[in-house]
């Protein structure tokens, strides 16, 4: 997908030429996960696998939008001057979360506008699409509108378009690696601060390979809250004794001398992944800094063992994905990415052996789940910008 093809859809469907055109970024998640509401550290990138969005400023207020990726639901139509949450508005309501939840700080557009998306995100995929398309709403209205705001203060409303108008319990994550993604690096995100620190990823001859199982995730439909609901009641019986905020304040020593207080099974395991998935992820930006694929790998490896036997959230999918990637040469570790229960997974592969690679997993993973995955390489991309001719 380019400028010049992206113009020729939206003209199809609006009958002229779009003024402007628009990408945003998927992400993936290289370590730390379930962290990002814990208090602790995540290490995301943006992808150059995304959302490209035609675009054209209306005369009046009014707002058309038309997807190529669901062609059914057609053009959907709304006014700015009603934002509210409306069901049948579909996938246009993470668009209008952002405008209304804008519009709540005094940051308002006057023009509506005529907008063609079409994403090439795998579907349900877990890459974030709902991120990158809050994040091209956010760009569009830098760009487009010229609205007074920072990037960061973007990332802060997409994740109330989630948790405030979608009534989604999401942490920061996601809208942060889309809308703060560089080419070639991750993030290394404080997600109790918000202080950042971006890592170049020189991978030396080695791919990030996406494996995506094909079984949609649907975070409401997911156990994604009651694991966020686990591991705050792991906290506040932490919290009886412990002067701590999140998880994430504790290291492992720490939490081993004092899981007792927790004395629970369950949610002891919830909380050890939380507080050891941030050591590992500390663990891993260092390993990078310091050119060591090798550990990065292991670690990746670890994350995955981890949200396997202790947070419960991978899934047969998942495990047979990754735990034939770990049997395949030249792979340095595997880990699912996101929240799991199907979704996607990661793999540090060599680029040599990448065409084997997904030809042995691929026929491990059709012979055992009866349906083929999907195999990308995941090139690390810039945030959201506007694309020229």
């Amino acid at each position: 997908m380019d400028f010049a093809s992206l113009a020729t859809e939206y003209q199809q469907q609006f009958n002229a030429k779009p003024e402007r055109v628009f990408f945003s970024p998927g992400r993936i998640n290289l370590i730390g996960e379930y962290t990002d509401f814990n208090g602790g550290h995540v290490f995301p990138a943006a992808i150059s696998l995304g959302t490209f969005a035609g675009f054209t400023k209306r005369s009046d207020r009014t707002v058309r939008m038309y997807s190529a990726n669901l062609p059914q639901a057609g053009v959907i139509e709304f006014s700015l001057d009603d934002l509210s949450f409306d069901k049948a508005a579909n996938w246009t309501n993470y668009f209008k979360g952002m405008l209304f939840e804008l519009g709540k700080q005094g940051k308002q557009i006057d023009q509506g506008f005529d907008l063609f998306v079409h994403g090439n995100l795998p579907d349900g995929s877990g890459l974030s699409s709902s991120a990158s398309v809050e994040m091209l709403m956010g760009e569009i209205l830098l760009k487009a509108y010229g609205m007074a705001i920072s990037r960061v203060d973007l990332v802060k409303v997409g994740q109330q378009v989630e948790n405030d108008y979608l009534g989604l319990n999401t942490g920061i994550m996601d809208q942060f690696a889309v809308g703060m993604g560089k080419k070639d690096q991750a993030i290394l995100l404080d997600t109790n601060t918000l202080k950042y620190e971006y890592a170049p990823v020189k991978m030396d001859g080695y791919v990030v390979v996406i494996m995506n199982t094909k079984k949609r995730r649907e975070l409401t439909d997911s156990k994604y809250n009651e694991r966020r609901s686990q591991c705050e009641e792991a906290l506040r019986r932490l919290q009886t004794k412990l002067d701590i905020q999140t998880l994430g304040d504790l290291d492992q020593d720490q939490f081993d001398q004092n899981s007792y207080l927790i004395n629970d099974d369950v949610l002891i395991k919830r909380a050890r992944h939380a507080v050891i998935e941030n050591q590992r992820t500390l663990k891993a930006y260092q390993a990078l800094q310091d050119n060591d694929l090798v550990t990065f790998g292991k670690l990746i490896n670890a994350s995955h063992v981890s949200l396997h036997y202790d947070f419960a959230v991978t899934g047969k999918e998942l495990d047979t994905l990754v735990e034939t990637a770990w049997q395949q040469p030249g792979v340095l570790g595997a880990r699912m990415t996101g929240a799991g229960f199907g979704g996607c997974a990661i793999a540090i592969v060599k680029e040599a052996n990448v065409d084997a690679f997904e030809q042995a997993v691929g026929q491990v993973y059709q012979d055992t789940i009866g349906h083929p995955a999907e195999f990308y390489i995941a090139h690390l991309d810039d945030g959201p910008r506007e694309l020229t001719k």
